[in-house]
């Protein structure tokens, strides 16, 4: 089986970064043990699909960052600042994956997400639960924020998703137009939508 220790892990940082950087679909399992170094029979050892693999690689991964959004959520963080340092932290981290793959990526979970939701149901929940915890945090902020009297979010969840939808749908214009500085637009539109005004949302960009 090789290296048992760290097969498994290799497995999945191969399948994240595979389809990520290309689709699930022209994804195969060969390419998955090709690029993780890794015996199509160690594969099977591990996981009985390429679906079961994408799934728990995809909740590792999404463990991993949890306490980083556990730190930009934190509720000692005034609820504004919150969003601010997550938009940051979003150009950030897409302006390095364009410098080490030489494009934009975008969002995983959304873009696997719109390629296997009428096909991998039990791939497709677990990105649905993802992206439910990211709603969650930026719930956990706006509701704060009106609490605080900053905004006016009597309906926190509902703001929450459309704050979602529209940072999703400027992560894969990203990607599209394979331009980080798209990004850069998130924090002000986030604040458009919470009606923040403009002298609030300089101050929290200072």
């Amino acid at each position: 089986m090789g290296r048992v220790s760290d097969a498994k892990q290799r497995l999945m940082d191969a399948v994240l970064e595979l389809i990520w950087s290309g689709s699930y679909g022209s994804t195969t399992i060969d390419h998955i043990c090709d690029k993780a170094g890794v015996k199509k029979g160690s594969f099977y050892y591990f996981f009985d699909s390429k679906a079961e693999l994408a799934a728990e690689a995809l909740e590792a991964s999404w463990q991993n960052h949890r306490n980083e959004f556990d730190g930009i959520f934190s509720a000692t963080v005034p609820p504004l600042d919150r969003l601010k340092q997550f938009s940051d932290y979003t150009y950030k981290f897409q302006r390095e994956i364009k410098v080490k793959y030489g494009r934009v990526l975008g969002c995983a979970q959304a873009s696997l997400g719109s390629e296997i939701c009428t096909q991998e149901n039990v791939l497709q929940k677990k990105i649905q639960v993802i992206m439910e915890h990211k709603r969650q945090y930026l719930e956990s902020a706006v509701r704060d924020a009106h609490a605080a009297g900053l905004v006016h979010a009597p309906d926190p969840a509902a703001k929450a998703r459309m704050i979602l939808a529209y940072y999703e749908g400027l992560l894969t214009q990203a990607r599209i137009q394979n331009d980080v500085e798209v990004l850069r637009e998130i924090a002000s539109g986030m604040f458009a939508m919470l009606g923040v005004k403009e002298k609030k949302a300089l101050a929290v960009a200072a």
